[in-house]
């Protein structure tokens, strides 16, 4: 037989089995598959990994979410909310379904909470509160900046290509180098109930607020407990809930010190500055003595002027106060001029010299020592003067120096040599009782105060405490 032929025989009974094989588990695949769809299918729901029932579809539980979401939408229109928990479904095949939808509505009432996505904010660490989105937040803090630097400013500065140190400063004028926070803030995205959310608005008047804190008071003069409760805005009780060793009558004393509350920032803007300027140079001045001008005159031998200087300052502000102040640079522009004070040293003698001068600046006699009008005239009257400044008319010491009834403004002095004069009707008076003056000093203006007909001085000499003619001491 041919090998051929006897081999081609259990190749086709093969290929016929093989085939035959293949129709029949394709036909069963087919009937299996079919017969698996036709099963019920149920789900049974977990909230954070915790199984609270089984539903005969997931369409009940997510139809009851979107009608918790679209209620508290209602409330809270502007915010995105979604639930709090983790609801997850397992499906499961089951020839006879075991669900209870209403079991799971339930529990899902209890166990389910509104929420919004939102940004947590923490600074130092410690949670300051809730905003919508990091955008609101961001804005919350610019607004913060913006009290202590224009909005113009700040978006200078934050830039990502600012470099300050191409900035050539003109005299007069200032930069902001830098905008901060000193206390450092962090972001995370948190769920959270509604109610905790802070708007824009509410976010910066917390932080323009602050917190209270107690520090400690120290008691200046003058200072009560009452004033010092106003002055931190509490209440006197409120003092003394924080001072359980005071009572209300209680007597402050200088030094003395004192609990009280007072607010502190949640949030301290840094803010760096280059300023450069033109400052004033004072001048010094010097005094020289000499013993040609009596005590008490002085003499300026040289005018003081002025100097300038460029000032390069780094100045750093902490809420609008500065803080630090760095001098970078110093220019002197124009050196000052030093401003020199003869000053005399000469002791001005409190004895007189027995010679007399004349006490006024000029003028003529109006009226002489005698009777007139029913009465003693003691002395004489001098007018008709250009200059109105009265002199001592020698050496001497001031006894008396003020107003006297009819006399007015009068100036007594007494020449310790037994001579003693009298200036009287001044207007003003340039001296005081006890001051030595010398022969020829201004003591005074003439005037026309108490009983007088007019602008004059009226002029005494006495010695010995006897009145004398003057005109026989002194002549023009």
């Amino acid at each position: 037989m041919d090998a051929t032929k006897q081999d081609s025989a259990p190749i086709w009974k093969k290929v016929i089995l093989t085939t035959c094989l293949g129709l029949g588990i394709t036909a069963g695949s087919v009937y299996a598959e079919s017969f698996e769809s036709s099963i019920p299918t149920v789900y049974h729901v977990y909230v954070d990994g915790e199984h609270i029932g089984t539903v005969d579809d997931r369409e009940v539980v997510e139809s009851y979410i979107g009608e918790r979401v679209d209620q508290a939408e209602q409330q809270f229109k502007d915010l995105d909310l979604t639930i709090g928990e983790n609801v997850t479904y397992i499906p499961e095949k089951m020839f006879r379904p075991s669900y209870n939808n209403k079991k799971v509505l339930s529990s899902l009432k209890e166990d389910l909470s509104i929420k919004v996505e939102a940004t947590r904010i923490e600074i130092d660490g410690e949670l300051l509160g809730y905003v919508e989105d990091r955008k609101d937040a961001d804005q919350a803090i610019e607004q913060i900046k913006q009290k202590y630097v224009s909005k113009a400013v700040l978006d200078k500065v934050s830039k990502s290509n600012f470099d300050s140190s191409t900035i050539d400063l003109e005299i007069g004028d200032s930069t902001v180098l830098d905008v901060s926070l000193s206390q450092k803030v962090s972001f995370s995205e948190e769920k959270v109930v509604p109610q905790e959310i802070f708007s824009v608005k509410q976010l910066v008047k917390l932080l323009e607020k602050g917190t209270l804190k107690e520090k400690v008071h120290t008691i200046k003069s003058g200072e009560v407990l009452g004033n010092v409760a106003s002055n931190y805005n509490l209440s006197t009780q409120e003092m003394l809930d924080l001072n359980p060793d005071l009572k209300q009558n209680s007597i402050l004393h200088v030094g003395q010190k004192v609990k009280v509350t007072a607010p502190d920032s949640l949030l301290d803007v840094k803010v760096t500055e280059e300023i450069r300027k033109r400052e004033t140079i004072d001048y010094e001045t010097e005094v020289k003595e000499s013993d040609d001008m009596y005590k008490g005159q002085k003499k300026v031998e040289q005018k003081g002027q002025e100097g300038s200087k460029e000032m390069h300052f780094k100045v750093i502000k902490m809420n609008g106060e500065v803080v630090e102040k760095e001098l970078l640079k110093e220019k002197v522009l124009k050196e000052p001029v030093k401003k020199i004070v003869i000053k005399g040293t000469k002791v001005i003698p409190s004895r007189g010299t027995g010679n007399f001068s004349w006490p006024a600046v000029g003028g003529v006699i109006t009226s002489k020592l005698g009777w007139r009008w029913g009465s003693y005239h003691k002395g004489i009257d001098i007018a008709g003067v250009s200059n109105r400044t009265l002199k001592a008319a020698d050496n001497g010491v001031v006894k008396s120096a003020g107003w006297q009834g009819g006399y007015g403004n009068k100036v007594v002095i007494d020449h310790n040599n037994g001579y003693k004069t009298v200036y009287a009707h001044m207007s003003s008076v340039k001296v005081k009782a006890g001051q030595t003056v010398r022969k020829g000093q201004a003591i005074g203006v003439m005037g026309t105060t108490g009983h007088s007909t007019g602008v004059h001085l009226h002029f005494e000499l006495y010695k010995n405490g006897s009145v004398q003619n003057p005109l026989k001491y002194i002549s023009r």
